[in-house]
């Protein structure tokens, strides 16, 4: 038991502190008193569902009420102690580094296109007031959602329309292996079916990143029957989804589960690249119900694996090739990916890997980025160190 701060740098652009097994206004209290004493432009935790989210909310907004606070559920939390479960991780962007504008969505079900253009283009509008006159600023932006509201795909792509220049990359809240409710928090408060979308502007260098270890094979499935709104494949091949699925991976239908669908998922062809489409669960009635958007006519293919490990420190030289050294990954690491590690048991390499290289942030249940909504990816966004 017990919290830890851990700045990765002496005065660091970016701090994190890190508490676990402790009840909600324990946890709360033990991440403010761990967090250097500054001005924060924003401070993202990313929390254990175990944790009450609407008693945790309530605590940080009395922990941290000269600071503004958002953050959501998870299915695991990265941070400087490297992939755990059951705690909670705290990210402050300190003031003199960071201007950051927050647009809460909180209620996407009723969210018209106009209302988010109209509101996102006056977001656009305080972000440029509040930089100034200043030059060179780097803009990125973060979104945190709802990783069971099941509208992931229409939001980011309105959001990265209505951005244009301003890339997003973000994460979808989890809820552990439950997939039962999940939140986000801001205004002091968990909700569900909301999201909250920061921008950021900086004086250091910033790299988005994405990458995954996923490679295109021969063997093709067409989605022929689906309920579209609840993101569930009834028939592949006009044969039950399940069925065909399993006979294709090499286990029994009786056998799928979460570790399966990660070690072997499905994609699809969008322009000139591939995107994970997975499977969150198999249903008693032969179907298979996705994380992300599906539609009848679809083509799915097999993936193959690429070195897990090495596409991923791949990605860490080419960041720092670019920017120099990073004080820190905001990393957004889709759960299968975790699931997959375990399996292969080489979930130590990944941790020792996003230790070495300071990667903070969550394992969600999707990524964004640009006007994509993905599944099994690492995305999310490199953050340069001050010039010495």
């Amino acid at each position: 038991m017990g919290a830890s701060a851990r700045s990765f740098y002496e005065d660091d652009p970016i701090v994190v502190a890190t508490a676990r097994e402790l009840d909600a206004a324990a946890t709360a209290a033990a991440l403010r008193r761990e967090l250097p004493a500054c001005d924060y432009a924003a401070v993202l935790v990313f929390f254990t569902p175990t944790l009450d989210p609407r008693d945790f909310a309530e605590a940080l907004n009395a922990e941290f009420g000269d600071a503004p606070v958002y953050g959501c559920t998870t299915a695991g939390e990265l941070g400087p102690e490297g992939m755990s479960e059951g705690g909670a991780v705290a990210i402050g962007f300190r003031a003199s580094d960071f201007a950051v504008v927050a647009k809460p969505i909180a209620d996407i079900d009723a969210a018209t296109l106009d209302a988010l253009r109209r509101e996102l283009g006056a977001a656009r509008a305080e972000l440029a007031a509040v930089e100034g006159a200043a030059a060179g600023r780097n803009r990125f932006a973060l979104l945190l959602v709802d990783g069971l509201c099941l509208h992931e795909e229409a939001l980011v792509s309105i959001i990265g329309a209505c951005l244009d220049d301003i890339q997003v990359v973000g994460g979808s809240a989890g809820d552990g292996m439950n997939f039962a409710a999940t939140s986000v928090v801001f205004g002091g408060a968990a909700r569900a079916n909301s999201a909250v979308l920061l921008l950021f502007s900086t004086e250091l260098a910033v790299r988005p990143f994405k990458c995954n270890s996923f490679e295109p094979t021969a063997v093709k499935f067409v989605v022929t029957e689906a309920d579209i709104e609840k993101r569930i494949v009834r028939e592949l091949n006009a044969e039950p989804a399940a069925k065909v699925y399993a006979g294709a991976v090499g286990v029994p239908e009786s056998e799928l589960n979460a570790y399966v669908f990660a070690a072997h998922p499905v994609i699809v062809r969008v322009g000139g690249d591939f995107y994970a489409r997975s499977i969150q669960r198999a249903n008693p009635d032969g179907s298979l119900t996705f994380f992300c958007a599906i539609d009848e006519g679809l083509v799915l293919t097999a993936a193959g694996r690429l070195d897990t490990l090495g596409v991923v420190e791949q990605m860490f030289a080419d960041t720092e090739a670019e920017i120099g050294e990073v004080t820190a990954y905001i990393g957004f690491d889709c759960l299968h990916r975790r699931l997959d590690a375990e399996h292969r048991q080489i979930v130590r390499d990944m941790e020792e890997l996003y230790r070495r290289h300071r990667v903070v942030g969550f394992n969600t249940y999707g990524e964004q980025f640009d006007s994509m909504h993905l599944n099994q990816t690492f995305s999310g966004v490199a953050i340069g160190r001050r010039a010495r």
